[in-house]
């Protein structure tokens, strides 16, 4: 059920008059005509937008559970287009993150890198952050000439807005 707006208006309905509530989703033709409203987020809902506005997101099937704010890396599961942890450890580049867990199995939406990752914790306002291990991040950049570090990726992420916020950027990877 839609929660109400707190607004509306009175309107003659039938020779009676009806107070009338905005819709703050839209279930397409069937709301043709009707009054938006903002939702409780005071936006509007994506489903009021039209064709090709909203959020850059990709739709695809987690291959592993996946936790909020974590960074993702798309691949070819068997045929399915899916996503999994990012990881400097195994070769998996981060291709964006989530903003919500994903659960093993379920489709999830991914957030491409060049926006704001807001599900971390523990970051340093203006520290530069790269990627780490489990879909995570690290605050120093791998050293390209440790022998242990051959075959990982190393990948500058962004910098934090806060001590939740990071700012990322996609600047590419270079496996070690």
């Amino acid at each position: 059920m839609a929660i109400q707006p707190t607004q509306g208006f009175l309107a003659r309905v039938a020779g009676k008059t009806k107070q009338i509530f905005g819709i703050a989703t839209s279930a397409g033709v069937a709301d043709a005509g009707k009054l938006g409203a903002l939702g409780p987020d005071g936006r509007w809902d994506l489903s009021m937008m039209p064709v090709g506005i909203g959020a850059n997101t990709t739709q695809a099937t987690a291959s592993e559970a996946i936790g909020a704010g974590k960074f993702i890396n798309f691949w070819d599961n068997a045929g399915v287009f899916s996503m999994r942890l990012a990881d400097s450890s195994n070769g998996r580049q981060a291709d964006g993150y989530v903003i919500a867990s994903v659960a093993s199995g379920a489709v999830g939406t991914g957030y491409p890198l060049d926006g704001t990752n807001a599900g971390l914790t523990g970051l340093t306002v203006g520290a530069r952050y790269y990627l780490g291990t489990a879909g995570g991040v690290i605050s120093t950049p791998l050293d390209e000439t440790d022998t242990a570090n051959v075959n990982k990726v190393s990948q500058y992420l962004g910098v934090a807005k806060s001590a939740t916020e990071l700012v990322t950027d996609d600047q590419g990877y270079v496996i070690l």
